[in-house]
């Protein structure tokens, strides 16, 4: 069963609950040196926990910009599969497409879209609308 982000009608699919454990894992793993939800508390320890309420859409829309712009600086192997046994790979391996690049491009959905750019529209509709977005 796959994992998407709903905010009031509208859910958009991400992928597996293993390849969204992924997408976070990476971002704490590279861009929170102090633990999970150090430094980015809305994405890591509401939205990720199942429920980010939207009067913090936007300091967690930052949050993910923020991580976006660190995790385009690494590269495609640098991905952490999961944070609690960094020895554990994606099922792909390093096998992937020759347009990803860097870890920003990395998360894709089964749809094609960049997981970063669905969270991030998810996010500001859940500000416009003054609806939770919801992760299940």
């Amino acid at each position: 069963m796959a994992v998407g982000v709903t905010v009031g009608s509208i859910t958009n699919e991400l992928g597996a609950p293993s390849f969204v454990h992924s997408f976070f894992s990476t971002i704490s793993a590279h861009c929170e040196p102090d633990g999970w939800g150090s430094r980015f508390p809305h994405l890591m320890n509401e939205l990720y926990q199942g429920r980010l309420p939207h009067g913090n859409a936007l300091l967690a829309l930052d949050e993910l910009r923020l991580a976006k712009a660190a995790l385009d600086k690494l590269p495609p192997s640098a991905v952490v599969w999961d944070i609690e046994n960094r020895q554990a790979r994606p099922p792909w391996g390093s096998n992937i497409a020759s347009h990803i690049t860097s870890l920003g491009n990395y998360f894709v959905t089964s749809a094609g879209r960049g997981v970063f750019d669905v969270l991030e529209r998810a996010l500001v509709a859940s500000a416009e609308e003054r609806r939770d977005a919801v992760l299940q």
